[in-house]
């Protein structure tokens, strides 16, 4: 995207935000009236719906980007077409391992796949059989995405780590490949982080049955962890073995103000929960409206996911895929579960494990705050602040984080010292850009 591209998606993504809550009172009013008018009130009915569900799905979720395909004058069918040759050259998401299924205590399919690491990649000591013994299991890495996106949101950390240790990947519930939440589409039960946390122990108990564990998590991904250990203390002090908090925080999400003005945080805090209700009744609607106003969209979101300028566009393409992906009636499913959620107490139970906490400094959606408030209350921690880096920090500054990620897993015992992690970086290598708390 050209320089003047980039300052009129700035500028527009302002403007839009500017006027959220607005645009979110006549949503909800439009959409309540059930589209009566004709066909131009319903028209302008379901496109007003899309700017809402777009707002919502950015200050709400905040976890995809924008595509940068240059200013927002080119046509229509222009840019569509860019689309359309993003999504057909990017090999972004393209990573496949072993694929498997756990299921949550409420019934709902939970989709994994496993890279399993190759002979010559794990430890000497682990390889050794003592006195004709099973050796002991490898270390396995668990990663747990975040909100609207899914698994593949970890695309070059997967690459760099395939062969050199054990992975699992995940699509939390309603999310990727994994089943709409049963207890959420039959009992209309709220989403919880405690539930998510459920959630994590099962495909534990499916994929990761025995052997030593490091789990990453990124913004509900990292809530996801906590969520776990405040129910099983004694799995994560029997099993884990190190931990990774990536663009998340520990609680009072509510007070985050989205870098709006102060009349604007307050407008959205007031209408954001009815108005989600309404829509999340309307989701074909709004679907429908998403789909009319992707350019709004597009330049709303990338300014919560990324904080540099030279972002590759495909990059960009494939974030933004995630979160189309992502219906809008799980949008509002899930969004009451931040502003209650609170596991500060659960962190307690990491103390002494090797732990990295990472964030963008430039995070409007986890601000780093959360993240340095996890390492005051961990101070074995390594915290890592990255200049330049939005929430999608991992897939914005992918070199930083497998770098910390790699000597996570080494402070962990889950590859040696110095050992490859793919083109990105080594365990031994360092991070001239990141700044170490």
């Amino acid at each position: 995207m050209s320089e003047s591209g980039a300052e009129a998606v700035a500028a527009g993504a302002e403007a839009a935000l500017a006027a959220v809550a607005g645009v979110a009172s006549a949503a909800s009013e439009a959409i309540g009236s059930g589209g009566s008018g004709g066909d131009g009130g319903g028209a302008g009915n379901w496109r007003l719906a899309g700017i809402a569900g777009a707002a919502i799905g950015v200050v709400a979720a905040g976890a995809a980007a924008g595509v940068a395909i240059e200013r927002l004058t080119v046509g229509r069918g222009m840019r569509k077409r860019a689309r359309l040759a993003l999504d057909s050259t990017g090999p972004y998401g393209s990573l496949r391992g072993t694929p498997g299924k756990a299921y949550a205590d409420d019934g709902t399919e939970l989709y994994y796949e496993v890279d399993e690491a190759e002979p010559d990649a794990v430890p000497a000591p682990r390889r050794r059989r003592l006195f004709g013994r099973k050796a002991p299991a490898p270390v396995t890495v668990v990663f747990s995405h975040g909100y609207c996106l899914n698994q593949d949101s970890w695309h070059f950390q997967r690459a760099a780590l395939r062969g050199v240790v054990r992975t699992v990947h995940w699509d939390q519930r309603s999310h990727g490949r994994s089943g709409r939440g049963v207890a959420q589409t039959v009992d209309r039960v709220p989403v919880g982080i405690e539930q998510l946390g459920r959630d994590l122990k099962a495909v534990l108990d499916a994929a990761v049955p025995e052997g030593p564990i490091v789990l990453v998590g990124h913004s509900m991904g990292g809530m996801t962890v906590m969520g776990l250990a405040d129910q099983f203390p004694d799995l994560v002090r029997e099993r884990v073995v190190g931990v990774g908090f990536v663009g998340t925080s520990s609680g009072h999400l509510g007070e985050v103000n989205f870098g709006l003005p102060v009349a604007g945080v307050n407008a959205v805090r007031r209408v954001l929960p009815g108005l989600l209700k309404v829509l999340g009744q309307q989701a074909a609607l709004v679907e429908k409206g998403r789909q009319a106003t992707a350019d709004l969209f597009a330049g709303i979101i990338k300014r919560y996911s990324f904080a540099s300028k030279d972002i590759d566009p495909a990059v960009e393409r494939f974030a933004e895929r995630m979160i189309e992906s992502t219906p809008i009636d799980v949008v509002a499913e899930f969004y009451p579960a931040f502003t209650e959620h609170d596991k500060t107490e659960a962190l307690a139970v990491f103390a002494g494990l090797p732990v990295l906490v990472l964030a963008g400094v430039k995070d409007l959606v986890t601000p780093s705050a959360h993240s340095e408030a996890i390492a005051d209350l961990l101070p074995d921690a390594e915290l890592v602040l990255v200049p330049d880096a939005g929430h999608l920090v991992m897939l914005e500054h992918p070199e930083v984080v497998i770098d910390r990620l790699a000597d996570l897993l080494m402070r962990a015992g889950a590859v040696p010292a110095g050992a490859t992690v793919g083109g990105y970086g080594s365990a031994s290598s360092s991070t001239s850009t990141a700044q170490q708390g």
